[in-house]
């Protein structure tokens, strides 16, 4: 069992302390893989006050880190505000060990007091990101990124992408389709990619039609496996191809050609890990159009190939009816439900 310790401390926002409670606390048994151990851990255990008006229980102080797998570090209350010597020597310790950390929003600006982000890329919320390269000249920061993933240290931006990154985590740890299922529980966007542009301050105009812009792009999510350009989007939205590139881009934070890869690779990673189909009948499902397409941006995206990806995920032999496109049948449309970015 894979043991997560959520850090907790006076004055902690509730929302970011039930981001990655909530994520990590699902009933993942009924999902057919192994729970997570979910610790809350203080510098003091007892009563303490949230940033809401209300208090909560820590029932773990900070030794029991030394148990845990991962440590996650909510929003800290104030960036300018050292933390507890207490709480870095014991992040300090945890990395380490070889615990993997995770910084959600401003609990970007506690690991790089512990020093544990020096010389490595991190994310933190847009609006202190400022502060933060005056603070911590040493840390390569990502203005623009949702959420950074440097392999034993996970950073995030604010709020809505600190959900993005624990998705994002247990994705990484039980593959898309586990990530996907907890996601539509949540009612959330399955899959935001890292490399997304934050939202910063680029709210929609009135003007435009939302529901006209989404249903040109879940059309489009339907239609992956056939050639899709930024001029055949526009006319079916009815938008000039200006316009929808304006539009298209402040819904999604990111441009239609990074997007339209980024649907691609999540609908590949889909079919690999629970599919049973050739590689390169995903690769056209996928719209990649052949195999050695999805190869290229397949391994550049991810440091492996489809083919070794698909050994990682690859599940025990299932005697059942499968459908066409290698599902076991019992599944029904959950199995071939793509990906879907905001």
């Amino acid at each position: 069992m894979h043991t997560i310790a959520v850090i907790a401390f006076e004055g902690i926002s509730a929302f970011h302390l039930s981001v990655p409670c909530i994520v990590f606390g699902d009933e993942l048994l009924k999902l057919g893989v192994p729970r997570y151990r979910l610790l809350i851990c203080g510098e003091n255990t007892g009563s303490i006050p949230t940033g809401s008006g209300f208090r909560i229980e820590v029932t773990h102080d900070l030794s029991h880190l030394g148990e845990a797998d991962t440590v996650i570090v909510p929003a800290w209350r104030d960036p300018d505000e050292r933390p507890p010597e207490a709480l870095l020597q014991s992040l300090k310790v945890a990395h380490a060990r070889g615990a993997r950390l995770v910084g959600l929003c401003l609990g970007t600006f506690v690991l790089a007091e512990a020093g544990v982000l020096d010389g490595r890329p991190a994310s933190t919320h847009w609006a202190w990101a400022e502060e933060f390269q005056r603070s911590h000249p040493q840390v390569a920061l990502d203005q623009d990124a949702l959420y950074v993933d440097d392999g034993d240290i996970i950073t995030s931006a604010g709020t809505a992408a600190a959900m993005d990154c624990c998705l994002h985590i247990v994705r990484r740890d039980h593959g898309a389709e586990i990530a996907n299922r907890i996601a539509r529980r949540l009612v959330v966007a399955p899959h935001r990619h890292g490399g997304q542009t934050q939202y910063i301050e680029k709210p929609m105009p009135a003007a435009v039609s939302e529901v006209q812009l989404g249903a040109t792009i879940n059309w489009a999510i339907e239609h992956l496996s056939e050639p899709l350009s930024l001029e055949k989007l526009a006319a079916r939205a009815g938008m000039s191809l200006r316009s929808f590139t304006r539009h298209f881009r402040k819904a999604t934070g990111t441009t239609f050609t990074q997007w339209l890869l980024n649907q691609r690779l999540a609908t590949a990673q889909r079919l690999l890990e629970t599919g049973s189909c050739p590689i390169d009948r995903i690769a056209e499902m996928a719209g990649f159009g052949s195999t050695v397409s999805l190869r290229q941006h397949f391994t550049r995206a991810f440091s492996i190939s489809p083919a070794s990806y698909r050994r990682q995920f690859r599940s025990k032999p299932d005697s059942g009816e499968h459908d066409h496109h290698g599902f076991p049948i019992r599944q029904g449309l959950e199995a071939v439900d793509v990906d879907h970015e905001r």
